[in-house]
C-alpha cells in the first residue's frame, strides 16, 4: 500500500492511503469534490481482508474550516438498520429468540391491536406493521427510548403485520433494538460498541460527549427550518408515511441533527455515527464465515424475505433481514450476492463475498437520497479497478 500525499482539488484536501491498484477510486473521490458538490466524506475498501482504500477528504463543517480526518465521525443515517438487525441476528443465533417467534414473545406489551401476530421476521423485513407511531410525541420523547419503545408497542398496526411491508424508515431502530434490550438488558448502542470495539471498528449509536467533538456537521443540501407537518389533513398511507418522518419531529433528524441531544440519543435507524474504515470494518467481518452470523443465517439475512411496492420509498423494492440485497436499481456491485445498506445524503455499506470486498463511505453534504452521483462513481471505479 502506498500512501497518497495531502492534496488539493480546487481548495479540497483530500489524505490517505491507497493501493496503486485502485487509483481510479481515489481520481473518483477527488472528482466527487471537485465535480459533484461534496463538502466533506471518507471512503474505506477492504479487498480480501487487506485495507486497500483509506481517503478522507473535504471539510467537517458548513463553514469549510475542519478538514476531515480519518477519525471524522459522522451520522450515517440507514446505514445502521443493518447493524441493529445484525444484533437481534445475532441472538438468533444463539437461539435467544427464533425468526418465526411473535415478537411479543420476548416484548409482551407489543401485542395490543393484533400485533401478537408479528415476527421476528415481520420485524427484520419491514412487514410489522409500524413503521409510524400514531401518538404524537415531542423531541423530549425522542431522547428517552423507554417512551419511545411503548409509543410504538401501544399503536395500532397500519395494516396486518405479515401481510405486506413498508419501509420503517425511523421506527425500525425501536422495533428491532427493544428486542435486543429485553433479550439482553442492553440498549442496541450498547450491544453494538461490544461488536464494534473487538472489530475495531469506529461505530457508535448514542455517541458519548466525550467523544462528540470528532463529529462532522451535516449539512442539508435543502437548507431552511424543519417543514410543518399539518397531520389531521391525511388519512391511510399519507398518513402514515407523513408519522413516519416527522413523528416526533426530529425523527428524520431535521431541525436537531447536530445537537448533543442527537447524538447522544439512541435511534439506531437513523443516528448511527460512524468512519468510512468502521463501516467496512463490520462488512469486512461478515466476510469471515461464522465471524459475526453463521452462514446459514447469513445467506437467509441476505436473500429477499420481502418483496412488492413500498409507500414509504414509492417503489417496488425487496427486503432482507435487515440487509438490502443488491437490485439492478441500487447495486452495491455486480455480484448477485452482494448486500449492505444505503443511508439518507448516500452514505452506504455493503458486503460482496464473490469479490472479497467490504466497502464504506460516510460523507455530511446529505442529498435527501439514497443512491448519489457520489457514491456510483466511487463503487464503478472500485469494480473497474477489480
Amino acid at each position: 500500500m502506498t500512501a497518497a500525499d495531502a492534496t488539493t482539488s480546487g481548495a479540497v484536501p483530500v489524505s490517505g492511503n491507497c493501493d496503486g491498484r485502485f487509483t481510479q477510486v481515489r481520481e473518483a473521490f477527488a472528482a466527487n469534490f471537485a465535480e459533484r458538490g461534496e463538502v466533506g466524506a471518507a471512503v474505506g475498501v477492504f479487498v480480501d481482508g487487506e485495507l486497500v482504500v483509506d481517503l478522507v477528504g473535504g471539510w467537517a463543517d458548513e463553514g469549510r474550516t475542519r478538514p476531515w480526518r480519518h477519525d471524522t465521525l459522522v451520522d450515517v443515517y440507514s446505514v445502521g438498520k443493518a447493524f441493529v438487525a445484525l444484533l437481534l441476528l445475532q441472538l438468533v443465533d444463539e437461539g435467544l429468540v427464533g425468526l418465526d417467534d411473535p415478537v411479543a414473545s420476548v416484548w409482551p406489551e407489543f401485542a395490543v391491536a393484533g400485533k401478537d401476530r408479528a415476527t421476528v421476521r415481520d420485524a427484520l423485513c419491514h412487514r410489522a406493521g409500524v413503521p409510524a407511531i400514531r401518538e404524537r410525541l415531542t423531541d423530549d420523547d425522542l431522547w428517552d427510548w423507554a417512551t419511545m419503545a411503548a409509543a410504538l408497542a401501544a399503536t395500532e398496526p397500519w395494516w396486518e403485520p405479515g401481510t405486506r411491508h413498508a419501509y420503517h424508515t425511523n421506527t425500525y431502530g425501536h422495533l428491532v433494538g427493544e428486542p435486543v434490550r429485553r433479550l439482553t438488558g442492553d440498549l442496541p448502542g450498547r450491544r453494538l460498541r461490544r461488536v464494534a470495539e473487538e472489530l475495531g471498528a469506529d461505530v457508535w449509536c448514542g455517541l458519548p460527549a466525550a467523544e462528540q467533538a470528532r463529529c462532522a456537521e451535516v449539512v442539508w443540501a435543502l437548507g431552511g427550518p424543519p417543514p410543518t407537518v399539518e397531520f389531521d389533513a391525511h388519512s391511510g398511507d399519507e398518513l402514515m408515511v407523513l408519522l413516519s418522518y416527522f413523528n416526533p419531529p426530529g425523527y428524520s433528524s431535521l431541525g436537531v441533527v447536530n445537537t448533543p441531544a442527537w447524538r447522544s440519543a439512541q435511534v439506531p435507524s437513523t443516528n448511527t455515527h460512524a468512519t468510512a474504515t468502521g463501516v467496512a470494518r463490520i462488512y469486512r467481518a461478515l466476510l469471515e464465515p461464522g465471524r459475526l452470523l453463521s452462514p446459514g443465517l447469513l445467506a437467509e439475512a441476505t436473500s429477499p424475505q420481502s418483496t412488492g411496492w413500498c409507500p414509504v420509498l414509492g417503489e417496488e423494492v425487496a427486503f432482507g433481514l435487515g440487509f438490502k440485497p443488491t437490485s439492478t436499481r441500487r447495486p452495491f456491485g455486480p455480484h448477485p450476492s452482494a448486500f449492505g445498506h444505503f443511508g439518507t445524503g448516500g452514505a452506504v455499506g455493503f458486503a460482496d463475498p464473490g469479490n472479497g470486498v467490504a466497502f464504506g463511505y460516510v460523507m455530511n453534504h446529505v442529498i435527501p437520497r439514497w443512491q448519489s452521483s457520489r457514491n456510483r462513481a466511487l463503487i464503478d471505479a472500485l469494480y473497474r479497478c477489480l
